[in-house]
């Protein structure tokens, strides 16, 4: 079976991540990249703490797939893909310059491309990106629906 690598932050789980999940499960069996409390600290808006996230991803996941998901903490942009093979990154059209990044570091390395599997962003109501920084400033709920 093919193995399937996928991160983010996955502050407030929302219909944007399950797309990339739901995309992710159908490829293979997945290694989840969850973003550390430490890395987080970087990014604005971040509310939930990396706990807190994980049994969020775990619970969405177990109620997909009936599996107990792999998840490991990122404290850094690559987590394991520098060092581990995978077939497959899924990512959305955000992180997809980190995807290139990494193969092209794994290049450096001798290690062969990881395949990019890229899946556009789900729609809010108004036409935008569904996205947890939307979600923080009260503009749309999880589902994209304009509040």
């Amino acid at each position: 079976m093919a193995s399937v690598a996928i991160g983010g932050t996955f502050d407030i789980l929302h219909d944007g991540h399950k797309a990339l999940l739901k995309k992710a499960y159908s490829l293979g069996e997945v290694t989840i990249g969850l973003v550390s409390d430490e890395m987080a600290r970087g990014k604005a808006l971040v509310s939930n703490t990396y706990d807190t996230r994980k049994r969020a991803v775990a619970a969405y996941v177990k109620a997909l797939t009936g599996t107990i998901p792999v998840i490991v903490a990122l404290d850094d942009p690559y987590g394991p893909s520098m060092k581990e093979k995978f077939d497959y990154i899924v990512v959305s059209p955000e992180t997809f310059r980190t995807a290139k990044k990494i193969n092209a570091l794994r290049s450096q390395r001798g290690l062969p491309p990881i395949k990019i599997v890229c899946v556009d962003f789900v729609l809010a109501q108004d036409g935008r990106p569904i996205s947890s920084t939307r979600i923080h400033r009260g503009e749309i709920d999880d589902h994209g629906m304009l509040l």
